[in-house]
């Protein structure tokens, strides 16, 4: 068994940058089990770090609220929904619920930050990789009886599940959502030009000091990227990897990404990237809509026009690449066009 590397969709405005002589501010961390950056053009020292520290500190924010495993709201909420107790909630997650709620239904429940017992039962909850598979009686009795967001009750901010088997997770979410959140506290302190990275999920703001970002589709089995491309401001861009969290047993990858219909690990795709244009909620629809579209596999297309998606990428199990042609013809190659390349409309 080898545990799972974690590849970042790279973000190539840094190396970039370092050539040319306008500012550009960076800030780090390591946050959602990931790192984080936050990368601020045109505007001097003093001004950018306040705003990207702002920017820092929310993420922690959210992290330590909203943690499925250790103690948080959402894990408080959890262990009131395993004794079918019903429980009173903020907000803000109450408005975060009904939003899951709302993408889950518009990915035919392929995105379900529901089934956080069947990321537990695999083992994908913690931060070393499991060495054993889980019991198939287990896995059995989960596809009899699953557990998914759908189970989740709102009324106004009460919140209560008749199924006590409903775990919520929302790992598959949250990176989103700060992506969004980030955007609306940078142009609150002045800010209008920064890339904002959360482990291979981006969201650009206006310009690199007059030129687009541009940052590098992650190659699933190869180090660097696959393509390149530059985005426009409020544009947002994320992917779902088998390679970002997996283990291997007796030479069998299982990745992180699991279908709820199955509850095995998906097999048939490699990655899946998909670029969302300007809009409020970008970062959130770049996170959440990766995860149904790499599980659906070649049904991804129908999926994309559900969620309204013109442009995606999608890597199979063969390594053979299928592209929309809105993507195809903002991607760069690197290395030229892949040898087994698909664009459909």
């Amino acid at each position: 068994m080898r545990a799972g590397r974690l590849v970042f969709l790279c973000a190539l405005a840094c190396f970039l940058a370092a050539c040319g002589r306008a500012p550009l501010h960076q800030q780090q961390a390591f946050v959602f089990g990931t790192r984080v950056e936050v990368l601020v053009a045109g505007l001097s020292e003093a001004a950018a770090r306040p705003a990207a520290a702002a920017v820092l500190r929310e993420f922690d924010r959210l992290h330590r609220s909203y943690h499925a495993w250790q103690p948080s709201e959402l894990s408080r909420l959890n262990q009131a929904l395993a004794t079918g107790r019903s429980s009173t909630v903020t907000s803000e997650m109450a408005g975060l619920l009904a939003d899951a709620q709302r993408f889950s239904r518009l990915g035919d429940g392929l995105f379900d930050p529901g089934i956080g017992a069947l990321i537990a039962l695999w083992g994908f909850q913690s931060d070393e990789m499991p060495a054993t598979l889980p019991a198939a009686s287990a896995l059995a009795a989960w596809r009899a009886a699953p557990a998914g967001i759908a189970d989740l009750q709102l009324d106004g901010l009460q919140v209560s599940s008749r199924n006590t088997r409903l775990a919520l997770d929302f790992g598959g979410y949250l990176k989103g959502v700060a992506l969004d959140r980030a955007a609306g506290i940078l142009k609150a302190q002045g800010v209008h030009n920064a890339l904002i990275n959360i482990g291979g999920n981006v969201l650009a703001l206006g310009s690199k000091n007059g030129e687009r970002w541009r940052v590098g589709i992650q190659h699933p089995r190869q180090p660097g990227p696959l393509a390149t491309v530059e985005l426009d401001d409020g544009e947002a861009i994320g992917t779902s990897g088998d390679y970002q969290r997996y283990f291997e047993v007796e030479g069998r990858r299982y990745c992180h990404l699991l279908d709820p219909r199955s509850a095995e690990p998906v097999r048939h795709t490699q990655a899946l990237t998909v670029l969302v244009s300007r809009r409020s909620d970008a970062g959130t629809l770049s996170d959440v809509a990766s995860k149904p579209l790499f599980i659906a596999g070649a049904d991804w297309p129908r999926l994309a026009r559900r969620l309204q998606l013109q442009q995606v990428l999608r890597v199979d199990a063969e390594g053979r690449v299928q592209v929309s042609r809105a993507l195809h013809a903002r991607l760069a190659y690197v290395g030229g066009e892949p040898p087994a390349l698909e664009v459909l409309p």
